[in-house]
């Protein structure tokens, strides 16, 4: 760590929101989407998850204020969706997905639809963030060791 920034702690600002995917988007497109934004979200210090149920998205990021500005700009004017409505935004205090700079998972439309209707007015564990908890947790290993890792930091 640079001498200047230790002690310093960087606030956090988090985003969730859902859209409606742009017709005839392939499942390998979605893929290539997402390994990219994994890869610039990594550079930028941001974490998340991207569900997809075929027709819609719902996502969730977290990361430093300049991070996160760079990658809002970047989902907002993407071409691979649309009707992107913003369910939660604000700071929070520690990251949930600290180990996955963007992970994709497959979800079923009831699924996208029970988390975009969770309380996301706070970021906070309940509401929302439950119900994509619930989502996440049978997409993780069965192994002990590599669940504990990768587990959502609000499941533990």
């Amino acid at each position: 760590m640079l001498p200047a920034l230790q002690g310093t702690i960087v606030p956090l600002r988090a985003i969730a929101y859902a859209s409606e995917a742009r017709p005839g988007l392939s499942i390998d497109h979605v893929d290539d989407l997402a390994r990219v934004a994994a890869g610039f979200n990594f550079d930028m210090g941001v974490t998340g998850i991207l569900l997809y149920d075929g027709c819609r998205f719902l996502q969730y990021i977290e990361g430093p204020e300049d991070g996160m500005d760079v990658v809002h700009s970047r989902i907002l004017g993407a071409t691979s969706h649309h009707e992107i409505v913003v369910l939660g935004s604000g700071r929070v205090s520690t990251r949930q997905l600290p180990y996955w700079p963007m992970r994709l998972i497959s979800a079923d439309p009831d699924e996208v639809r029970t988390v975009a209707n969770g309380d996301w007015y706070t970021l906070a564990k309940g509401g929302g963030m439950a119900a994509l908890a619930q989502v996440i947790v049978p997409h993780l290993s069965t192994s002990p060791s590599a669940a504990q890792s990768r587990e959502p930091s609000w499941y533990r």
